[in-house]
């Protein structure tokens, strides 16, 4: 990888897929099913094992720096719970390994000469303690190559106190077996990475095997497998005891809402009940109200019927009177209209008789007698 290259990938790790607004990058999410989850949480083995004996290639997801640094960022605000796929991922694979280890072990018992328990339980701890010097030599040389030279001289006087341990461990081994069987090479798979180890290997073939980035990278994988579960667990138990308590909560809540919602409807009645009687009060108030008011209707109509019938009475009686008196007066008018004819009549024929003379004797003579 050029040095460009390397600062391209350190800018994603740092900032993301926005950094320089590339748009093509931003189409895949961290959140989508084609991008490695266990690449996000930096525990991918096609990563971890790359350039080793045990090279898987690459992997069949989406590896991108750029994409992690987003879902570093995403994971400070929400929990996304991408370590149980992680957790899937690595378990399967570990399970994996774990297979061949026992495959590994079945090929040796069949090839290797049996031998009895005792001589195996010697070379069994001859084995640990090239292990312990192995692991304490690689972790010597790590701790030069740091600088942290002090460190690494009290590992290399520890890795001298279990070279001597050793030592005792294979005087035994040697004294419990015959000499031709003791010269044949013992091997025995390593338990983390699977690879063979013998019991005669010098401290360099251990300290490059424990040392190596297989073995360590396999450690890595296991370490980061159990991390992951206990990570899952412990979320896994918070979300329970969150969704306990909020069902507790809830339940409380229904609880009192029965409760209250007890009170309420004896609130409501007892409403509605003080409801009913005021309700009846007003009813029986509005009755004697109206009872009253149409006795004083009734009293009052009886009244006025009664003062009509008397004022009825009295113009009946005052019309007949004046009717009698309008009637004398008429009769008496007519009476004097009449005389007052006779008079002017009268008058009328003695001023004719008296402008005619004595010419017509017979004539009002004629008419007396008539009117007679």
């Amino acid at each position: 990888m050029s040095a460009q290259a390397q600062m391209r990938a350190l800018l994603d790790q740092l900032m993301g897929t926005a950094r320089d607004g590339d748009e093509t990058r931003q189409r895949v999410k961290f959140t989508d099913e084609r991008v490695c989850k266990s690449h996000l949480l930096d525990c991918c083995p096609h990563d971890i094992l790359a350039g080793t004996r045990m090279d898987l290639g690459e992997c069949t997801k989406i590896h991108d720096l750029a994409l992690r640094a987003d879902y570093e960022i995403a994971s400070k605000e929400r929990d996304l719970f991408f370590e149980l796929d992680a957790m899937d991922h690595l378990e399967s694979f570990i399970a994996e390994c774990d297979r061949r280890t026992e495959l590994a072990k079945k090929r040796l018992a069949e090839t290797q000469e049996e031998i009895s328990a005792e001589v195996a339980a010697k070379a069994e701890k001859v084995h640990e303690l090239n292990e312990d010097i192995g692991k304490l030599l690689a972790k010597a040389e790590q701790l030069g190559a740091e600088g942290n030279v002090d460190e690494s001289q009290k590992i290399l006087m520890e890795v001298e106190k279990v070279r001597a341990k050793k030592k005792e461990a294979e005087e035994e081994y040697r004294n419990s077996m015959p000499a031709s069987s003791f010269q044949q090479q013992k091997l025995r798979v390593c338990e983390v990475c699977s690879a063979y180890l013998g019991l005669h290997d010098n401290d360099r073939r251990l300290a490059d095997h424990f040392g190596g980035k297989l073995h360590l990278g396999f450690i890595q994988i296991r370490e980061k497998l159990d991390q992951l579960r206990k990570t899952v667990a412990e979320k896994q138990e918070k979300r329970n005891q969150d969704r306990l308590r909020r069902r507790e909560e809830r339940e409380r809540e229904e609880r009192t809402g029965q409760r209250s919602g007890s009170r309420n409807r004896d609130r409501r009645r007892s409403r509605s009940r003080e409801r009913r009687r005021r309700r009846s009060r007003s009813i029986s108030r509005e009755k004697r109200k109206s009872r009253s008011k149409s006795r004083e209707r009734e009293r009052h109509r009886r009244h006025r019927s009664r003062s009509g019938s008397h004022s009825r009475g009295h113009r009946r009686g005052s019309r007949d009177r004046s009717s009698k008196h309008k009637s004398s007066r008429d009769r008496s008018s007519r009476e004097k209209s009449r005389e007052r004819d006779k008079k002017e009549k009268s008058s009328s024929e003695r001023r004719h008789e008296s402008t005619n003379g004595k010419s017509h004797p017979k004539r009002s003579e004629e008419r007396e007698a008539g009117e007679i």
